[in-house]
C-alpha cells in the first residue's frame, strides 16, 4: 500500500466512534448529553469511570495504531503523518459531519508511539493538573501544550518538531470552547 493509502486508512481509523459505542452501551448519547463532546471526559461524566477509561483507551489506540502502521511501512516521518491523520479523523470525522472530539486521547496514542519515554511523565502531569484544578480540559491543554517544547528540548528531528507542533495546535484549537467556559467560570469539573 502506498503512503497516500496509509494516510487515508489512518484518517478512517481516527473516525471510529469509540465514545458513541461505549456511551450507547451504557444508555447515553455523548453528542446530545453533557458537553455534547464525543470524548472520554464526557463519557466519564455520563456513564462513569469505567466507560470513560474504555473510551480513552480506544481513542488512544486509534492514534497508536495509525502511528505504528506508518512507522512499519515507511520512514519515521510517515509515522508522524499517519498519527496526525488519525487525530484529524477523530476531530473531523467525515461520517459525523466533521463533528468529533477534542483529540486528546488520540494524540496521546501518537505521542506514546513516537516518544514512549514521554508517555508516563505526561500522564503523571495530566493527573496532577486534573487533581489540582478539577478540570480535565486544563490538564489536557497543559500536557498538549508541553509536547512541542519537550521535543524541541530533546532535539528531535525537524519533521517531528513540526508534526508535534501541528498536533498540539489542532488539539488546543479544539479547546476554544473550554477556554471561553473557563473564563466565565462555567467549565464543568470532573
Amino acid at each position: 500500500m502506498g503512503v497516500g493509502g496509509l494516510l487515508v486508512l489512518s484518517y478512517l481509523l481516527g473516525t471510529f466512534p469509540t465514545a458513541l459505542i461505549v456511551a450507547r452501551l451504557a444508555g447515553h448519547d455523548p453528542t446530545t448529553e453533557g458537553s455534547h463532546n464525543p470524548g472520554a471526559t464526557n463519557v466519564y461524566r455520563l456513564a462513569g469511570p469505567g466507560a470513560g477509561a474504555a473510551v480513552f483507551v480506544g481513542d488512544a489506540a486509534k492514534g497508536a495504531l495509525a502511528t505504528a502502521a506508518g512507522r512499519a511501512a515507511a520512514p519515521p516521518s510517515y509515522a508522524m503523518a499517519c498519527g496526525l491523520a488519525a487525530v484529524v479523523g477523530h476531530v473531523f470525522p467525515v461520517f459525523r459531519r466533521f463533528r468529533g472530539g477534542r483529540g486528546v486521547a488520540t494524540a496521546a496514542g501518537v505521542v506514546a508511539v513516537m516518544e514512549p519515554v514521554l508517555a508516563l511523565p505526561f500522564a503523571a502531569l495530566w493527573m496532577t493538573v486534573a487533581r489540582a484544578t478539577g478540570k480535565a480540559s486544563v490538564a489536557s491543554m497543559a500536557v498538549v501544550g508541553g509536547i512541542p517544547a519537550t521535543v524541541v528540548a530533546l532535539r528531535r528531528p525537524r519533521w517531528e518538531r513540526l508534526g508535534m507542533t501541528v498536533l498540539a495546535a489542532l488539539v488546543l484549537a479544539r479547546h476554544g470552547g473550554n477556554l471561553v467556559r473557563l473564563a466565565r467560570g462555567e467549565e464543568p469539573t470532573l
